[in-house]
């Protein structure tokens, strides 16, 4: 049987693959839990400089969570918070990820594919690919771990409009609320989310998790200790600040060392 979820390799990017591209790549337990566990393994990689997350097929990232499930694996508050519980552990890894992340973003995005691209850095989608977040056709609540990827990427109006209303929307409108950060013709979406990987790649990987560490400290209401304000001076003591100044000066490419 074809793993659900494979893992991808180009130097110093991971591409992880929701691999499910007869059904649109719709989450399945199995899949969330898979999903949760390759991205905290892979984000405890010192090698790994930035990760994609995809899904196969080039139809959709994915429609949201499989609704075959729901008679099985959802069918009551017991059982829908022990799915819940699977679910949060994936986009937890997510939201915790040390590496920068992209979500490469073809076709439909919906539901919880929405949810596991919002929680990504960045996102780039192709012009036909299509957002929302329709649940409540389904009677369906976002749970807090949930909405709340949403909620910081967008704010609470926008947010609250998109599961009010239960509209699927295009790549403009999703661009112009702030869902993603580029829209590229529809061949061009790998190319131009790939490129942007590599440009990611490229930047000292310590500064990477530094903005990463510091935009979510900042989000927190309580006020920074003089520790953490040192912190934003830490990089002076690091290898890859004496490569990186010393290559501005002699106009070369610089060799980061993630030390």
């Amino acid at each position: 049987m074809t793993d659900p979820i494979l893992v991808e390799r180009d130097g110093p990017i991971a591409t992880v693959v929701l691999n499910r591209p007869d059904k649109l790549n719709a989450m399945t337990k199995p899949m969330w839990r898979r999903l949760g566990d390759a991205v905290r393994s892979l984000s405890a990689e010192e090698e790994v400089r930035c990760l994609v997350l995809r899904g196969a097929g080039g139809k959709a990232f994915s429609p949201g969570n499989d609704i075959s499930e729901f008679e099985t694996e959802r069918h009551d508050p017991a059982s829908a918070k022990a799915y819940g519980e699977v679910m949060h552990h994936a986009l937890g890894a997510i939201q915790d990820c040390r590496h920068p992340t992209l979500a490469l973003i073809e076709g439909i995005c919906v539901g919880g594919g929405l949810e596991i691209a919002a929680l990504c850095d960045m996102r780039i989608c192709g012009e036909s690919s299509r957002f929302g977040v329709p649940i409540k056709r389904l009677g369906l609540v976002m749970a807090y771990p949930e909405i709340a990827g949403l909620a910081d990427l967008i704010g609470r109006p926008k947010t609250l409009a998109i599961l009010l209303e239960g509209r699927v929307f295009g790549a403009a409108e999703a661009k112009d609320m702030g869902l993603v950060n580029r829209v590229a013709a529809d061949d061009e979406v790998e190319h131009e989310a790939m490129a942007a990987a590599r440009r990611i790649a490229e930047g000292a990987p310590l500064v990477a998790r530094w903005h990463k560490k510091f935009l979510r400290r900042l989000a927190r209401p309580e006020a920074l200790t003089p520790e953490e304000l040192d912190e934003g001076f830490a990089c002076y003591d690091t290898e890859d600040f004496q490569i990186g100044y010393r290559s501005f000066l002699t106009k070369t490419k610089p060799d980061f060392k993630g030390r």
